[in-house]
């Protein structure tokens, strides 16, 4: 295969395939829908709206961050490797990059807990419906995804996942840090 060739393939048939870009074009629409929202609603109790987010603690959301763009780049480092041939380091590091996903979801559940025991729930109020709904969305992509890496996972050990099934998986991780890098700052910095 000629460098002409390479090039075309990478114009026509984007890392995890097109399908995988549509869901992620999808997902964005959906999430960036429930942002507007937000901040429309915000605009109009600005209030309500501050006063609330000054109840997060931005603590966690920072962590959450910081775990999630760690994670990336771990995912990025596994997909490299898998290219170059190193089997056993891309294991290693998207194990790496599963671990991340998993320390998430324990920060998440640790402020999620943290807001029951205090009563603020999805009825709380306006903006506190917005941070559960995106929040728990959020929180169900993460879950999938570390669902598809742990299938990714065990395929590359029985060598049965190919090259574009370890980028579609990556694909789909790469969209749940996105979705959650346009979150974190209209819930815990903007109101």
């Amino acid at each position: 295969m000629n460098i002409q060739q390479i090039d075309a393939k990478n114009i026509y048939f984007p890392p995890g395939g097109i399908l995988m870009w549509i869901i992620i074009f999808l997902e964005l629409i959906t999430f960036g829908m429930g942002i507007v929202a937000m901040v429309y609603c915000g605009k109009q109790e600005p209030n309500l709206f501050h006063e609330s987010r000054l109840l997060l603690n931005p603590v966690y959301g920072v962590i959450n961050t910081i775990i999630l763009l760690t994670s990336g780049f771990c995912m990025a480092i596994s997909v490299l490797y898998l290219k170059t041939g190193n089997k056993q380091k891309s294991k290693k590091f998207l194990l790496i990059t599963m671990l991340f996903g998993m320390l998430f979801l324990i920060v998440k559940t640790i402020e999620y807990k943290a807001k029951i025991d205090i009563g603020q729930s999805i009825n709380y109020n306006l903006f506190f419906t917005f941070y559960w709904l995106l929040t728990l969305f959020h929180v169900i992509h993460i879950i999938v995804g570390l669902v598809i890496l742990g299938s990714t996972y065990f395929g590359l050990v029985k060598e049965k996942t190919s090259i574009e099934d370890f980028e579609s998986s990556a694909t789909f991780w790469h969209m749940c840090d996105l979705i959650w890098l346009l979150i974190f700052p209209v819930i815990y910095l903007f109101f």
